[in-house]
């Protein structure tokens, strides 16, 4: 039986297409988010006219969530013998993609949700409605999709160290003064915006646009190899005796407080604080 996507892609012009992300009622990342998104890039990345490409939710309250940590043995790795994660590749292929990505962030965007925002070339965040936050630490295992590599790159080793070791919750005031998302916009202009600059940048030659995205890259972005070695300790993380403790007591705080009320405070749940009261 075939299910529906969590993605869907709509062409708004030749050179312009919306990715959205749908999985209700928290937008969860699953295995078929990753590999309907690598093949979504993959394929984008080799249409010629495709300058501009945006990254969207169907859901209101959230934009890319964390992953489901309970199919976490599901995720896939890329066809071959050489072991690797479908993820780490989707990532790194849309950090390199020919075309610009704009994440469009209303709502909360945390851990792998994060971590594919950060491998965006430009986030643009809902002044009143966005939330960052990466919370493995927090649930006892380690962030392995990019957020260790290029968090500190673009905020810094301490407050990268905070936003980690921590698993709170940013606000976009915060997360664009620390340097987080490329600016905030009120949420009443936030789509005219960023179609307005999908358009702009849609006027401009490809060939230019990619070859300053590749300039910027050589100063910018982490080693392949650290995104697979981090990838490699997550996945170990998982096996952790903390992990499996502190994942029945957050399974204790949604069965009793819902999952939707969990998720909105994620943050603060995950804290030491809530799992003793």
């Amino acid at each position: 039986m075939n299910h529906p996507s969590t993605i869907g892609v709509e062409q708004l012009s030749p050179k312009i297409t919306r990715i959205t992300f749908a999985n209700p009622p928290v937008n969860l990342i699953v295995p078929e988010t990753v590999s309907r998104l690598h093949d979504v890039v993959g394929e984008l990345s080799d249409a010629p006219d495709v300058q501009v490409v945006v990254f969207s939710s169907g859901v209101s309250d959230y934009f890319f969530n964390h992953f489901d940590l309970g199919r976490a043995s599901e995720f896939p790795m890329l066809p071959g013998g050489d072991s690797v994660p479908m993820w780490v590749d989707l990532v790194v292929r849309l950090s390199k993609a020919p075309f610009i990505s704009i994440a469009s962030i209303r709502g909360r965007t945390r851990g792998g949700g994060n971590e594919l925002t950060l491998a965006c070339d430009l986030r643009y965040a809902s002044r009143e409605h966005a939330l960052f936050g990466q919370p493995e630490v927090g649930t006892g295992i380690l962030p392995g999709g990019g957020a260790s590599e290029r968090l500190p790159r673009l905020i810094g080793r301490d407050r990268a160290l905070e936003a980690i070791l921590s698993g709170k919750d940013y606000d976009a005031d915060l997360a664009e003064r620390y340097g987080w998302v490329t600016r905030t916009i009120a949420e009443a202009e936030l789509d005219r915006f960023v179609d307005g600059m999908a358009s702009h940048l849609a006027s401009f030659d490809k060939v230019a646009l990619a070859a300053a995205k590749t300039q910027i890259n050589r100063a910018t972005l982490p080693p392949d190899a650290d995104l697979l070695a981090a990838y490699a300790e997550y996945v170990d993380s998982l096996t952790w005796p903390g992990f499996r403790a502190r994942l029945r007591t957050l399974a204790k705080r949604i069965a009793e407080h819902g999952l939707d009320n969990v998720e909105r405070r994620l943050g603060d749940y995950i804290g030491i604080g809530n799992q003793q009261r």
